[in-house]
C-alpha cells in the first residue's frame, strides 16, 4: 500500500468513526451538541393585510424573533389589501408545507375555503388584529379590544362635544374596523346633537383617506369633527384638512396611537387616539404558536386592552415609536 492510499484509508476510517467519537465526547462532557442542530424545524407562514403599516411590521418582528430563537423558519407574504392575492399566497404557503399560519384577513369573509384547506392538512391557524367570519377555523384569535377602543374614543368625544357634525372614516371589509366604528357610534349616537354627515370607506389607508376627505371638502360638506377607524386614515384626514385650511376648526379622532398620531396630538392637530400595542399582540401570538406546536391548549380568543391617548397624557407615551 503506497503512502497516498494509506493516507486516504486513515482519513476514511477517521470520518467513519467521527460521529461515534462525537457522541462519546458529548456523553463525557455532559453537553448536548444536537440542541442547536435541529434538522427538521417548523415552518411558520404569515400574511397580514398589508405591510405598508408599521403596526404589522412590529407585530411580525416579535414572532420572527421568537422563530429565530427556536431555530425555525418564517415566510412572510404581503397581499397589499388584495383579498384574492391573500388567498393565492396562503395556498402557496400551504403547498410549501407550513406548520402554522399567522393571518390578518384582508376581507374577513373571504378566507373560509382556503383556511378550511389548511385545517384539513393539520396546519394551525393563528389570527391576529382582525377576526374571521367563521371563527371556528382559528385555533386562536388575538386582537386589540377593538369595540372598546371605539367606545373609549366615543366617550372622550362626548366630553368635548355637546353637538357635532361628524364624518366617519371606515374600513368596511375588516372586522376590526367595523368593531371600532360600531363601538364609537354606539356611544355618540345616544346624544341627539350628534349628526352623522357622511361615512367614507377608506380601507384604513392614508393615500385613500386623504383624497376622499379632499373631495368632500371641495363639495362643500359642512362638518366639525372626524372619527377615523385608524391613525393611517387620521393622518390622511389631517393632511387634507390642513391643505384645505380647515384644521383649526375640525377635531380629528383616531385609533392606534401611532407615532405620527401622537405627534399630531402633542401639537394639537388631533384630539385623541386609542392606543394599540402591536408588540404585545406579537409576543402573545408567538407564545400561542409554540404552545400549539408543543401540543398544548390555548384560549380560543384573546383581547389585548387599549388605552386612551389625549393631549393631557400623550407625554406619558414614547412619541417616536409604537407602544
Amino acid at each position: 500500500m503506497n503512502n497516498n492510499v494509506r493516507k486516504a484509508y486513515v482519513i476514511f476510517n477517521f470520518l467513519l468513526y467521527l460521529p461515534v467519537i462525537f457522541l462519546l465526547l458529548a456523553g463525557i462532557t455532559g453537553r448536548d451538541y444536537s440542541r442547536n442542530q435541529r434538522r427538521n424545524g417548523y415552518l411558520i407562514g404569515a400574511s397580514y393585510m398589508t405591510m405598508n403599516n408599521e403596526f404589522y411590521k412590529i407585530l411580525n418582528e416579535e414572532i420572527s424573533s421568537r422563530a429565530e430563537l427556536e431555530q425555525d423558519q418564517m415566510i412572510l407574504r404581503d397581499p397589499a389589501l388584495d383579498a384574492d392575492r391573500q388567498i393565492e399566497q396562503i395556498d402557496a404557503m400551504i403547498q410549501m408545507g407550513i406548520d402554522v399560519l399567522v393571518v390578518t384577513p384582508v376581507d374577513w369573509k373571504s378566507l373560509s375555503d382556503i383556511l378550511q384547506k389548511a385545517k384539513e392538512q393539520g396546519i394551525f391557524i393563528v389570527v391576529v388584529d382582525s377576526n374571521l367570519e367563521d371563527e371556528s377555523l382559528a385555533d386562536c384569535t388575538i386582537t386589540s379590544d377593538n369595540y372598546n377602543a371605539g367606545r373609549m374614543v366615543g366617550e372622550y368625544f362626548l366630553k368635548e362635544n355637546e353637538t357635532a357634525e361628524l364624518v366617519v372614516m371606515t374600513h368596511d371589509a375588516a372586522k376590526s374596523g367595523q368593531d371600532r366604528v360600531q363601538g364609537f357610534l354606539d356611544v355618540v349616537e345616544q346624544r341627539e346633537g350628534i349628526h352623522i354627515v357622511e361615512k367614507i370607506n377608506c380601507d384604513g389607508q392614508l393615500e385613500i383617506a386623504m383624497p376622499r376627505m379632499q373631495r368632500i371638502i371641495e363639495e362643500g360638506a359642512v362638518f366639525d369633527s372626524v372619527f377615523c377607524l385608524n391613525d393611517l386614515a387620521g393622518v390622511g384626514v389631517v393632511a387634507a384638512l390642513d391643505d384645505g385650511g380647515m384644521l383649526d376648526r375640525v377635531n380629528v379622532y383616531g385609533i392606534d396611537a401611532s407615532p405620527d398620531a401622537k405627534a399630531l396630538i402633542k401639537e394639537g392637530m388631533m384630539s385623541a387616539s386609542a392606543a394599540q400595542f402591536p408588540s404585545r399582540i406579537g409576543r402573545k401570538a408567538a407564545d400561542v404558536i409554540y404552545q400549539l406546536l408543543e401540543g398544548g391548549t390555548v384560549d380560543k380568543s384573546v383581547l389585548v386592552p387599549v388605552e386612551l391617548v389625549t393631549g393631557e397624557n400623550v407625554e406619558q407615551y414614547r412619541i417616536d415609536r409604537w407602544q
